[in-house]
């Protein structure tokens, strides 16, 4: 697989996930929509690693510490950073009942 099929296999993922990210926003499930735009965001950013440093993306699911090791982090706004900060957390805690409650009400 080349480069640019690779890019676009991340790009083409990522709007799926978006999809399903509507969906289960329009059906209220908020904590699964948190989780699915967690996943459209680090899809879009392995897409960006791999187009920067033409490389595959590690396995990290962190995603301002992906944002930093593609070396775009210093590019986002105060704003943005906190966001990601913000959103972080849904990808693997979302998943553990102890976190579940707590984040569901964030």
């Amino acid at each position: 697989m080349t480069t640019e099929e690779k890019i676009n296999y991340w790009i083409k993922i990522s709007d799926e996930d978006l999809k399903i990210a509507k969906t289960m926003l329009e059906n209220r499930y908020r904590l699964y929509t948190g989780f699915m735009c967690h996943q459209v965001i680090e899809k879009i950013f392995k897409a960006s690693y791999e187009k920067l440093k033409n490389e595959i993306p590690p396995y990290v699911h962190d995603l301002p510490r992906l944002a930093k090791l593609a070396d775009f982090y210093d590019l986002f706004s105060e704003e943005q950073k906190l966001f990601l900060n913000t959103i972080n957390p849904l990808n693997i805690e979302a998943r553990y009942p102890d976190y579940r409650e707590q984040i569901a009400k964030t």
